[in-house]
C-alpha cells in the first residue's frame, strides 16, 4: 500500500508542528523517520495513522484520500515504544483481540482467530508461549507480542513509534535484526520512528531525515550518509566535525593556512564538515595540524580531539588503536571526504 503525505501542516494551539510537509512511501518498503525530540516525526506517524487531523494538506492511501478516515478506517497496524499489551489477557488472546472486536460481517470463525494468531507467534519465535501472561515475558518478547498483535488484522501500513526505546542495548541489536527479517517476509509497508541514527541506517530502506516540523532530506542509508544536502544532516546523521573555513580561488584555508584541499566553487565564508574516519595522516605542512588534547577507544579504533592552531578549533579524528599518538602530541591530517556549505 503505497502512501503519500501531500503539503500537510499540523498546528497545536497555533504552534506549528509541521510545516507544509510531502512525503511519498513506497508500497513495501521499510522507511524510517528520523530526527531529533521534536522534529515532527512522531506528529507525521499520528498523522498518517489517523490518531491526529491535519491543519491542512491530505494523506492518501494509495489513490484514496484517507485524511478524515480513522484509524479502524484505515486498517492501520501501530506498535507503541511500551507495548500497550493487555495485562489481563495470555499472549494469544492479545495477538486475537483485533480480530475478536471486529464487527460480526468481517470477524473471522473462531478457529480461523486461534490458527492465524498461532501462526503469527510462531513468525515472531514465541511458539510455546501461548498461555502466558505480559508479566511472564522479557521486555523483547513483549515487544514480539505486540508486533504479531498489530500484523494479526493484516493492516494495509504498520506504524511503528521508537518501538525499542524502553529496551536495553543488547536486546535492540538483537530486535533490529529480527524486525527486518520479518519485514522482507511479510512485505507490509512500514513506517518507522527513531532518533537513533545507528537503528535507522540499519533498518530502513531509506530514510527521511526531520528537523523542526520539516523534512530536511529523504534518501537511502548510503546516499544519505555520504551525500548529506545540509549542515543539519550532516552533524545529525554519523559522527562529524565542522570548521570555519575561507574559499579562495578553490583553494579552502583555515585561518591564514591553506589545508592542502581544494576543487571548491564557491568563494568567501564557507563551513567545512568531515568524518573522524575519513581523513589521512600527513607529514606535509599543508594540512590541518594540531595537538591531542584528549583521545578514548572506540571499538577498534582511538579516537583523539585535535586543538587545530590559529582560533583554537577543535575536530575529532579516528587513528588505529596502536598509534603511538599520546596527550599534547603534534598530528597532521587532511580529509578524504568532505563536504563544504555556506557559511
Amino acid at each position: 500500500m503505497q502512501v503519500r503525505v501531500q503539503n500537510v501542516r499540523k498546528e497545536f494551539d497555533l504552534f506549528p508542528a509541521l510545516h507544509d510537509v510531502s512525503l511519498d512511501v513506497i508500497s513495501g518498503e521499510l522507511i524510517a523517520l528520523l530526527g531529533p525530540s521534536g522534529s515532527g516525526k512522531t506528529t507525521l506517524l499520528r498523522l498518517i495513522a489517523g490518531l491526529e487531523r491535519p491543519t491542512s494538506g491530505r494523506i492518501f492511501f494509495g489513490d484514496e484520500d484517507a485524511s478524515e478516515k480513522s484509524v479502524q478506517e484505515r486498517n492501520i497496524g501501530f506498535v507503541f515504544q511500551h507495548y500497550a499489551l493487555f495485562r489481563h489477557m495470555t499472549i494469544l488472546e492479545n495477538v486475537s483481540f483485533g480480530l475478536k472486536v471486529r464487527p460480526r460481517s468481517r470477524r473471522p470463525p473462531a478457529n480461523e482467530i486461534r490458527r492465524r494468531a498461532l501462526e503469527l507467534l510462531d513468525l515472531v519465535q514465541l511458539s510455546g508461549l501461548e498461555k502466558r501472561y505480559p508479566n511472564q515475558l522479557s521486555g523483547g518478547q513483549r515487544q514480539r507480542v505486540a508486533l504479531a498483535r498489530a500484523l494479526a488484522i493484516e493492516p494495509k501500513v504498520l506504524l511503528l513509534d521508537e518501538p525499542f526505546g524502553a529496551l536495553d542495548a543488547q536486546v535492540r541489536r538483537e530486535l533490529r535484526k529480527w524486525l527486518r527479517e520479518i519485514h522482507d517476509r511479510t512485505g507490509h509497508t512500514t513506517v518507522f520512528v527513531t532518533h537513533d541514527q545507528e537503528e535507522a541506517l540499519e533498518l530502513a530502506d531509506r530514510l527521511c531525515v526531520m528537523s523542526q516540523g520539516r523534512i530536511e532530506q529523504v534518501g537511502t542509508p548510503d546516499s544519505v550518509y555520504d551525500t548529506p544536502t545540509s549542515p543539519f544532516v550532516f552533524g545529525f546523521i554519523g559522527e562529524s566535525s565542522e570548521l570555519a573555513v575561507n574559499v579562495d580561488r578553490s583553494d579552502i584555508w583555515l585561518g591564514d593556512r591553506a589545508i592542502g584541499i581544494s576543487g571548491a566553487e564557491d568563494v568567501g565564508p564557507a563551513r567545512l564538515f568531515f568524518r573522524p574516519h575519513d581523513i589521512e595522516l600527513v607529514e606535509d605542512d599543508a594540512a590541518l595540524a594540531g595537538v591531542v588534547a584528549s583521545s578514548r577507544r572506540v571499538g577498534g579504533t582511538r579516537r583523539v580531539e585535535l586543538e587545530l592552531g590559529g582560533g583554537g578549533a577543535r575536530v575529532e579524528i579516528d587513528l588505529p588503536f596502536d598509534h603511538p599518538a599520546g596527550e599534547r602530541s603534534r598530528i597532521a591530517f587532511r580529509p578524504k571526504r568532505w563536504q563544504l556549505f555556506p557559511g
